[in-house]
């Protein structure tokens, strides 16, 4: 584990460090590529400015000239003046005749073999096909070459001006390399607070992670967990919440299952007693039926003892029969068929088969102007409200009042169910949906079971009210149709 954390906290590290030194190498390009295009800019424009003074200077001395002199004039004197412009402008100067012939130069003997042929015709092409007479073009060895016609004062071309221009040869206008050298100070500055920051983060999130996850390493699934605590608002306090959140969905799916494996193994015990019992149903039944045809008994005494047991015998196993379907039901209820159907019409058709109960009073309060339409089986709704009416009436011993409440909240419909019995103990509350056998004489303790698997097929859910002062309210809850 801790060397887990030594590798978590050097990635966590490196990331930073890398992050940074990206983030410093992409904006040094930028902005050597920014200055660097800014300086191109500045010698492209700055040859221009120049070819125009230069063309303005020799006009003055070309002005009363005419072309076929142009070869004649390039004397001395005009060497001397061409040189005195060169000089005042920092920039050599190259004149060609207007069939791209050299005519004079200003270039050292140096250079001068470099400049020492004449112009292609495919330039002579673009120079006369240019704007104004003078276009300007950058080499592959990035020298810049200004080319424009000289003009007499008739507007004549009199020949071809070159300027070469050397960016090399003169100071960066923008000063790019001063300035990246304080850059890169800076930078270099910012990399060393990086790195002490990055040091310092890595450890302090790894810290936290590490103390974290100390306290996972204790969590066991199917235990109380402790819940983590995080003082500071952060990120790691984000993670902390997360956690916290997720025991608390653990231990909600931890319920689910607990009482999905308990319904499971009700079902099976209900399928296996239910079969077990109905096994010798049948065979005491014919016995005892049989029995009562196969002896003659002549003694009226006799025959009343005899048929007093038949009866109770059959009784029994009646008694049995029911206790065998009700497991049976319970352990498989039946895919409910299902429609629309009207709950005030199916309350009101379980209540009129307890008329006989004279000593219960059943009232029945429905939210005026609402629609209590849902989608359920009617069957299996008439067995819920059944089996909760018995539960009841065996609570109060069939003397009371029981309170049906129907009512519309948002989306749902809401059935509130009160009785006046004792209500139910606090120590069984939790455990009243579970199937068990009950400890009443008449009961089988699936009723409750049987009612919530019902809800639970209607997309609903019904819940115990608790804390009443006096009797027992359940709380069902439909979606709305």
């Amino acid at each position: 584990m801790h060397w887990f954390y030594s590798s978590l906290k050097n990635r966590f590290y490196i990331s930073i460090l890398a992050l940074v030194v990206l983030s410093l190498v992409v904006i040094g390009a930028t902005t050597f590529y920014f200055f660097k295009d800014q300086n191109d800019q500045y010698h492209f424009q700055r040859i221009q400015r120049k070819e125009k003074t230069v063309n303005s200077s020799l006009q003055y001395f070309l002005n009363d000239l005419e072309p076929s002199l142009m070869s004649e004039f390039i004397t001395k004197d005009f060497d001397y003046k061409l040189r005195e412009i060169a000089d005042v402008n920092n920039l050599p100067i190259v004149i060609y005749n207007l069939s791209g012939k050299i005519l004079i130069s200003t270039i050292d003997t140096l250079f001068q073999e470099r400049y020492s042929s004449d112009l292609s015709k495919d330039l002579l092409l673009k120079l006369d096909q240019s704007k104004n007479g003078r276009f300007v073009e950058k080499s592959s060895d990035q020298d810049i070459n200004s080319y424009s016609f000289a003009f007499n004062k008739k507007h004549q071309k009199m020949g071809v001006i070159n300027i070469p221009y050397h960016p090399s040869n003169y100071s960066n206008k923008t000063e790019l390399w001063d300035f990246l050298n304080r850059l890169l100070t800076i930078f270099l500055l910012l990399f060393i607070g990086a790195v002490v920051l990055a040091y310092l983060l890595s450890t302090y999130i790894t810290k936290s992670i590490a103390s974290i996850s100390s306290k996972i390493k204790g969590v066991e699934i199917g235990e109380n967990n402790e819940r983590l605590s995080w003082e500071n608002n952060d990120e790691i306090g984000v993670l902390v919440n997360a956690y916290n959140e997720m025991l608390n969905k653990l231990e909600l799916s931890k319920e689910k299952l607990a009482q999905t494996q308990r319904q499971i193994a009700w079902r099976e015990m209900a399928k296996q007693v239910a079969h077990e019992i109905k096994n010798p149903l049948t065979p005491m039944k014919l016995s005892v039926q049989h029995l009562g045809r196969a002896l003659n008994i002549s003694k009226e005494e006799n025959q009343v003892i005899l048929k007093d047991f038949q009866e109770k015998m059959l009784q029994q196993i009646h008694l049995l029969t029911e206790i065998a379907d009700e497991f049976s039901n319970y352990a498989e209820l039946p895919k409910g068929k299902m429609k629309e159907v009207d709950l005030t019409e199916i309350i009101n058709k379980i209540i009129n088969l307890f008329k006989h109960e004279s000593h219960v009073t059943f009232n029945l309060n429905f939210q005026n102007n609402s629609s209590f339409r849902v989608i359920g089986d009617e069957n299996q709704l008439i067995r819920l409200f059944n089996n909760l009416i018995q539960n009841s009436l065996q609570a109060m011993d069939h003397r009371g009042d029981i309170t049906l409440n129907l009512s519309q909240k948002e989306n749902n419909v809401i059935l509130s169910f009160i009785d006046s019995g004792p209500g139910i103990l606090k120590d069984i509350q939790e455990k009243i949906f579970e199937p068990k056998f009950t400890t009443k004489t008449t009961g089988k303790g699936l009723g409750l079971a049987l009612a919530c698997q019902i809800i639970l097929n209607h997309g609903g859910k019904i819940n115990l009210v608790k804390d009443r002062s006096k009797g027992a309210e359940f709380k069902i809850t439909f979606k709305k149709l």
